[in-house]
């Protein structure tokens, strides 16, 4: 006889187990931790450009452009740094304030002059002002408070596209006319590519450009620390619910810091619907298939390359480029092989591989560039370096025996 389940009591079983998480808010996208690894020259960096707002207040308005891809800690240290530097300003009696404003929501040098007032405090009308006139309002403000503020602007690529020139002018240069005593609005403009700030006029583009932070992609083993910092030290996950290769595993996966904790706290969901104390290579895995579909296609179709393919493969990554030309592989391809002992193919052998590469989704199509003919390659398949050296040691192996 089938005994039927009690719903009530599954649902409060579910709601009191809880083996995995201790503090799951630390895995939240937009939790800022007392630690960064990776990215104390960025922090260094930022306190050197905006020394003289604890030195000499007020001299000149601090301007610094932070660029990097997605998910390579610009935001949570430009946040962190905004945290500390107003700390040390009320230890030695500046008044420094600190707004943090995503320009993909507020789209506009007004609305995002709105969010900033906001944020401090300040009452400014929502209509009738320009933004010009909304800038001298904040100014006036803080002389009033004898106090000085750091505008992040987040994704600032989305203003440079929507805002007409005089709007940027006024980011750029406002403090360059007459009638400010003292300087009291700093920026931190955060962007995804410095091409996106080329396309300004040059007038204002130089100004944009003097202060410059790169944030590079995280290493593997970057993201291993970051991890391992959320989890012992922020306390995300209860002590010894993972197995360090699990945390090894999704390191390998990314360098994008982004992806890597969401693809933790989905390995820590799925472990607790197991019924799992500990988080497992395999929930690690199937975490990161689920955050990208595509990945365990993409990892099927590499074990199904036999070695060559795999060594020509190999060495489109090793070229570290987002588009190639044909030659420039080839020739790459015959240094990898020669490398591990093995006897190059010939050149209408080596075009057929990249034309199944083609077919099979690991290169996107051919173009022209100029004379020469390139293919390029995804993003998914660039991180995937490590899964290719390992199907080849795998193929090297078995010609072995």
């Amino acid at each position: 006889m089938k005994f039927l389940v009690n719903i009530k009591d599954l649902v409060k079983e579910s709601l009191e187990q809880n083996m995995i998480f201790e503090r799951k808010e630390a895995l939240d996208p937009d939790y800022v931790p007392a630690n960064l690894p990776g990215r104390e020259r960025q922090i260094k960096e930022l306190s050197i450009n905006f020394r003289d707002l604890l030195t000499n207040a007020g001299s000149t308005s601090v301007s610094v452009v932070v660029v990097g891809k997605h998910g390579t800690g610009k935001t949570v240290t430009v946040r962190k740094f905004g945290e500390i530097i107003t700390e040390i300003g009320k230890e030695r009696g500046i008044k420094i304030m600190f707004a943090h404003v995503n320009c993909r929501k507020h789209r506009t040098v007004f609305l995002a002059l709105v969010e900033v007032a906001r944020q401090i405090n300040i009452i400014v009308p929502n209509r009738g002002l320009s933004a010009q006139e909304l800038f001298r309002n904040l100014h006036e403000h803080l002389e009033k408070r004898k106090a000085y503020l750091i505008v992040a602007f987040d994704e600032f690529d989305y203003l440079i596209a929507t805002s007409p020139i005089e709007d940027l002018y006024l980011l750029a240069r406002a403090y360059d006319e007459a009638g400010f005593a003292e300087k009291r609005i700093h920026y931190i403009f955060i962007i995804r590519d410095l091409s996106n700030i080329m396309k300004i006029d040059r007038s204002i583009r130089d100004q944009f450009m003097k202060n410059v932070i790169d944030f590079p992609p995280y290493t593997h083993e970057e993201i291993y620390q970051i991890l391992k910092d959320r989890i012992v030290n922020e306390k995300a996950i209860r002590e010894n619910a993972i197995e360090d290769e699990a945390l090894r595993y999704i390191a390998e996966q990314y360098d994008d810091a982004r992806l890597a904790i969401e693809a933790l706290e989905l390995a820590g969901k799925i472990a607790e619907s197991e019924g799992a104390p500990i988080i497992t290579v395999e929930h690690t895995k199937k975490a990161v298939s689920q955050l990208n579909p595509e990945y365990d296609v993409i990892l099927r179709t590499i074990k199904d390359l036999d070695l060559h393919q795999l060594l020509l493969l190999k060495a489109i990554l090793e070229l570290d480029q987002k588009t190639l030309s044909i030659d420039v592989i080839e020739n790459e391809y015959r240094n990898v092989a020669i490398r591990v002992g093995e006897r190059p193919r010939k050149h209408t052998q080596v075009y057929d591989y990249i034309r199944k590469m083609k077919m099979l989704g690991l290169l996107l199509p051919e173009q022209r560039k100029g004379r020469a003919t390139v293919v390029s390659v995804p993003d998914i398949i660039r991180e995937m370096k490590n899964v290719v050296e390992e199907e080849i040691q795998n193929r090297l192996k078995e010609k072995e025996y």
